[in-house]
């Protein structure tokens, strides 16, 4: 007699069924790729269990108990709905529609071109956008952009660009590049954040960070440090790129930590040591491998970051992080199964 097969996707979001032995034995080795990466310790055999029932439980949609809901913050959130649906409404109308129709819990108010390099030059404008943003709605309100040290590279930046110096041999050129771009970007995200504060922003947000490497991190890092100390009662919210942190410089440190290959459970920690409120975890969706193989990697990775935070977890389920499908228009199956999961095994604070 042939064993039943449950349906689930792969990480690209094609579906795919897979029998019991399959699926537990995607588990095991997403737990063990974890482990062995992070070297971190795996999730419980009860935890193991409990995911396999997620992954296999009936019906298209799955949620958490009553009473285990968590809330949720987000990034780039007031233009969405103008940008990528394309509907024509202004930012302040698109805070209430978030607020008053979906139900969020805060939004973030950014610019379309989502870095604080272009941020700085608009500041004033993003500033009155977000005060009658902050007029007409009763939700938390934060400002955020992308620390992006691309952006400062030439032409169209100060800096020469590390990635054409670095295959050309020029290793220091390319490390003090990235270093001067680091001082660039940290200066643009406080006048940034000073401009926000003066308005009421609630708080401010510094999203992907670690996207250019272990000298893009260091930027969010020490601005979010700088934010804290100048204007108190703002909370700052950092949120990662990936799950590990890649040494384009390599030597860059943070209060005595080198940055470069720093995994979720170490980079929270240095998120709390420059003030940051929230934390945003993220750890890759691996597309040639299936959803249970993803989420319980996943759950590993988090678990290990939630066991040693000391401020609030919300973990990124945006497309292709913490075991939501690399697609574009992302399935609720498994989106509903990866936020069970983190939320019931992995602990987590909010989305």
């Amino acid at each position: 007699m042939d064993e039943k097969k449950y349906f689930t996707r792969m990480g690209d979001g094609s579906i795919v069924y897979m029998t019991e032995t399959e699926i537990r034995a995607d588990i095991e080795e997403g737990v063990a790729d974890a482990v062995l990466r992070g070297k971190i310790d795996p999730i419980t055999e009860e935890e193991k269990e409990h995911l396999y029932k997620i992954v296999t439980a009936p019906g298209s949609i799955v949620g958490v108990e009553p009473g285990k809901q968590v809330v949720l913050t987000n990034d780039s959130g007031a233009y969405k709905i103008n940008v990528k649906s394309q509907i024509p409404i202004p930012k302040e109308m698109e805070t209430l529609i978030y607020e008053r129709c979906l139900g969020c819990d805060s939004v973030d108010v950014g610019n379309t071109d989502y870095n604080y390099k272009t941020a700085k030059g608009v500041a004033k404008r993003e500033a009155s956008a977000l005060k009658q943003a902050l007029n007409v709605t009763t939700m938390p309100l934060f400002y955020g952009a992308m620390t992006n040290l691309g952006f400062y590279t030439k032409p169209d930046g100060p800096v020469d660009n590390w990635a054409v110096l670095l295959p050309d041999g020029k290793i220091k050129e390319a490390m003090a590049a990235q270093e001067e771009a680091v001082e660039h970007a940290v200066r643009d995200v406080v006048f940034v954040a000073e401009q926000m504060y003066d308005v009421g922003a609630d708080g401010f947000q510094l999203d992907t960070s670690g996207a250019a490497g272990d000298a893009d991190f260091l930027a969010a890092l020490r601005a979010c440090e700088e934010i804290t100390k100048k204007f108190p009662g703002m909370g700052v919210e950092i949120g990662m790129a990936g799950e590990f942190v890649l040494g384009m410089h390599g030597r860059l440190k943070y209060d005595g930590k080198r940055l470069a290959g720093l995994y979720p459970h170490d980079q929270v920690k240095l998120a709390e040591k420059a003030g940051a409120s929230i934390f945003g975890a993220v750890v890759n969706t691996n597309c040639n491998k299936s959803f249970p193989w993803n989420i319980a990697r996943v759950c590993t990775f988090i678990k290990a970051c939630t066991n040693v935070a000391k401020i609030p977890v919300h973990a990124n389920v945006g497309m292709g992080v913490c075991g939501v499908p690399m697609v574009e228009m992302m399935p609720s199956d498994m989106i509903s199964r990866a936020d069970k999961a983190l939320v019931e095994i992995g602990k987590i604070d909010g989305f």
